[in-house]
């Protein structure tokens, strides 16, 4: 199978690239190498891939990356919050616009294949919350002045004790709270245009935490794992925002990378939206403290409550549907993986 990887120089993608070139397929990659992403020509690339150092919104790019492809699996895109909101405009570009002329093209060479998308847990928002006495809550955008005042937890609407989070399914409505997580809605929202009308078969796969070899390092783009190992690696305190207490699910790039795989490669239909998560939610301190324990590092983590308003509390959700259809099982706990972390090459 002939498969076009876009971002396929980049953290996620690249592992995609070698595990289908390790299976036999012929893989093309089309990757801009953003500087916001790589400041270096990265040096792990498998030269047995067909590598274009382009950008998807370049007129005719895009048309000569999905000529003769078998399936897509469309990895392009600026993660993270990024500085601020002044970011916005090279987010929508990078991912929305992006991500428009690549459908573009599969539109003029008629493609009715198989689009694999890498999607995030940011598109829900906050994740599942319930009040002991009133049930299922949904609570609206954090308010600055309970962040200041270290109330981290959201409350219920009815009598105002904390939630208590819960893990969410795919079926939980869309509610993005940040630029980054609109774009990615955005590109949901765009592929499952695409599939209504071309007959393709789009598979959404909704990352929670990735961390992992060649994560880009000390750049505002990273993952909060980047930048506890970069802290680590420093000999500098790794500073936890808020009370440390946030929930998340960390998932192994190892084992995204084989999500996607699965899912390129299944023999049925597997059209949908999945999340791929480990299905052990940790807090961002347990995180921290086990970088800390595997790097043997003199400087522990601190919890310094800060906060960005643009973050959500908890989020964590159910592998279930991922497991059923796609077969996948995380293979990578956070003890082992963490461990490996420590000692993992980063991207410059």
């Amino acid at each position: 199978m002939r498969v076009l990887v876009t971002g396929g120089a980049g953290f996620i993608g690249s592992h995609i690239v070698d595990e289908l070139l390790a299976g036999g397929h012929e893989v093309r990659v089309v990757d801009s190498l953003s500087p916001a992403a790589h400041r270096m020509h990265p040096d792990y690339l498998d030269h047995r891939a067909d590598y274009r150092f382009e950008d998807l919104n370049v007129p005719g790019v895009a048309v000569a990356a999905v000529t003769g492809v078998d399936a897509v699996c469309h990895q392009a895109s600026r993660v993270g919050l990024g500085v601020d909101f002044g970011d916005v405009a090279a987010y929508v570009a990078d991912n929305d616009a992006a991500t428009a002329a690549l459908l573009a093209a599969l539109h003029e060479r008629r493609y009715a294949g198989r689009l694999v998308l890498a999607s995030s847990m940011v598109v829900y928002g906050e994740g599942g919350y319930r009040c002991p006495d009133h049930g299922r809550e949904r609570p609206g955008p954090r308010r600055e002045i309970d962040l200041r005042q270290g109330r981290f937890e959201p409350s219920c609407s009815r009598c105002d004790r904390d939630l208590e989070p819960i893990d969410i399914d795919e079926d939980e409505p869309l509610d993005p709270r940040n630029v980054y997580a609109a774009t990615k809605v955005h590109q949901e929202q765009l592929c499952t245009a695409y599939a209504r009308v071309s007959g393709a078969e789009v598979v959404r796969l909704r990352y929670h935490n990735v961390y992992g070899p060649r994560m880009p390092r000390d750049t505002p783009y990273a993952g909060v794992a980047s930048i506890f190992r970069s802290a680590v690696q420093a000999g500098v305190a790794p500073r936890v925002f808020e009370d440390g207490g946030q929930r998340r699910d960390f998932v192994h790039v190892a084992d995204v990378a084989h999500a996607n795989v699965l899912a390129l490669t299944a023999t049925g239909p597997v059209g949908g939206a999945f999340n791929i998560a480990s299905g052990m939610p940790h807090t961002l301190w347990d995180m921290a403290a086990a970088l800390h324990q595997a790097a043997g590092s003199t400087a522990a983590p601190v919890v310094s409550g800060d906060y960005r308003l643009g973050d959500v509390r908890h989020i964590t959700a159910s592998p279930r549907r991922a497991r059923e259809v796609l077969g996948f099982v995380a293979r990578v706990g956070l003890t082992e993986g963490m461990t490996r972390f420590a000692r993992d090459p980063m991207r410059a």
